[in-house]
């Protein structure tokens, strides 16, 4: 089982839609449910998907010294992407992840799964929570 923020799932629906025709492929980072200001029901160290990575991140150091910096220390297990062609299902040539978050047109709740990294479907838990708000120290 895998939990996703409502918020999260809605912007990365929507950011599949406006990528049509072309796919979308964006690293997903979790927050522990015990980070959440409120009580969500969950073991404390339960992970939630509530953030994204867009794939431009730190590409240029990326691509000259081999350094991923578009993602955070300790995040990026989970990926989302869109299949345009309609299949709801991981194939050989996709971005994988320990999780695997899949939409396709017309990219509602009804057309997402999650699948893990060999293809077996997973039950994705969509959770009506925000998370902990974040800032950059000063």
């Amino acid at each position: 089982m895998i939990h996703v923020t409502r918020d999260l799932l809605t912007v990365l629906l929507e950011h599949a839609a406006d990528r049509d025709p072309a796919a979308a492929s964006l690293q997903l980072s979790a927050t522990r449910a015990r980070e959440f200001d409120e009580e969500l029901g969950l073991d404390p160290e339960t992970p939630v998907l509530t953030h994204f990575t867009l794939a431009d991140v730190g590409g240029s150091v990326n691509a000259v010294f081999g350094v991923d910096l578009g993602t955070p220390a300790g995040r990026g297990r989970a990926r989302f992407l869109s299949h345009p062609d309609g299949r709801l299902g991981l194939s050989k040539t996709d971005d994988l992840a320990a999780i695997v978050i899949v939409a396709v047109p017309p990219y509602d709740d009804d057309h997402v799964a999650a699948f893990d990294r060999a293809g077996d479907g997973i039950e994705l838990v969509v959770l009506d929570a925000v998370p902990p708000e974040e800032s950059v120290p000063e």
